[in-house]
């Protein structure tokens, strides 16, 4: 391994690097774009986080679900229901076919994040901050670049889509029209999961909605570029969603991995499916009945992977008047008292923000 890489320098100075990458504004991208071959030492990740790099040989499958009928027959119905408990439980994950999202519409999706990404760089440019708190559509490179212990081979657009949807003008003209689509198209599919996972909670169907867990909507558009030294990085490290609810399409290429009983599993991509995870939030008000699964993605030689995630749940801008989350009272019991406290989604946010995708709980932090 060439010294540029190794962990000997004493003259290393991660923030001022840290600094330079940020101040081109042009993303992991443009260091490819440069040419490069040795990935800057910001981007090398602790060795023993990711061994196990899961290669399909993990025991475990994540489980696929068919929603077709789902609203219709009342037996496909419960029998549906049963299986996201069990995948709630166990995984925190699944997939979903046959969701009611047509093919085209998600392979336009697909492409229009790519469009974003690969333009100019001088126009993409004027896109690039990291203003969350006042801006509902951004692009950058690694929310967490400061506090993270080392940065992902990722950039990502960033767009605030509910309760307030952002002027249309504040979208990108390339991939605009296909935002505001697919955002309503995949609100659609979240109700009906939020619907059947109150059922798999033993709640009313309309019990997640009433509490508002459909109202906030944050989309981001990942791309990852093609690395030439994966085996050094991660596309995204080790961690668990800060949503309710996460609606992913992912495209072709793979690299998603879930992790269960300490084995790291792949999310094997199949084409016209959606994955679908729990977050921290649903697990805290869940008091840890249904878990937020920690997962990853895996650096690759090819590329560029890209990634649509819908986290449903409102952003720093958008709670008002801010409303209170702890764990379902119907869910506690003299045998099953309170795990968290009461705290809103901007609450869990500063925190989760604060320390960045490193790897551990952002929940435990609010523990009683």
């Amino acid at each position: 391994m060439a010294s540029s890489n190794s962990g000997t320098e004493l003259n290393y100075d991660r923030k001022s690097e840290l600094r330079a990458f940020d101040d081109t504004k042009a993303g992991v991208k443009g260091l490819v774009d440069a040419g490069l071959t040795k990935i800057p030492r910001i981007f090398i990740h602790d060795q023993l986080k990711f061994s196990n790099s899961g290669s399909g040989d993990s025991r475990f499958t994540i489980p696929v679900i068919d929603l077709d009928g789902v609203n219709e027959d009342a037996s496909l119905r419960s029998k549906v229901i049963n299986q996201i408990q069990n995948a709630c439980q166990k995984w925190g994950f699944f997939q979903v076919v046959n969701h009611g999202i047509p093919i085209y519409v998600l392979d336009e999706m697909i492409d229009g994040i790519r469009r974003f990404h690969e333009q100019d760089t001088e126009v993409k440019k004027k896109s690039y901050t990291r203003d969350y708190q006042n801006r509902k559509v951004l692009y950058n490179s690694n929310f967490d670049l400061y506090v993270a212990p080392a940065a992902n081979w990722r950039d990502t657009l960033s767009c605030v889509m509910a309760p307030t949807a952002p002027n249309s003008e504040e979208l990108p003209e390339l991939c605009r029209d296909i935002i505001i689509d697919y955002s309503k198209k995949t609100t659609g599919l979240a109700l009906t999961l939020f619907e059947l996972i109150s059922e798999a909670l033993g709640l009313s169907p309309s019990h997640l909605k009433d509490i508002g867990c459909a109202e906030g909507l944050f989309l981001l558009g990942h791309y990852y570029p093609a690395c030439s030294e994966p085996e050094l990085t991660m596309g995204t490290g080790s961690h668990a969603d800060s949503s309710f609810l996460t609606v992913l399409l992912q495209d072709t290429l793979g690299g998603l991995q879930v992790l269960c009983e300490n084995e790291w599993a792949d999310v094997t991509p199949i084409r016209g499916s959606l994955v679908v995870n729990l977050g921290d939030m649903l697990q805290l008000i869940s008091n840890d009945k249904f878990k937020s699964s920690n997962h990853r993605v895996l650096a690759k030689a090819v590329g560029p992977r890209i990634s649509v995630a819908c986290f449903f749940r409102s952003h720093f801008q958008s709670e008002n008047p801010p409303r209170l989350y702890g764990p379902i009272k119907e869910l506690l019991s003299e045998a099953n008292p309170p795990v968290y406290r009461e705290i809103t989604v901007r609450e869990y946010l500063l925190h989760s923000y604060s320390i960045g995708l490193d790897g551990t709980s952002a929940l435990d932090y609010f523990k009683i």
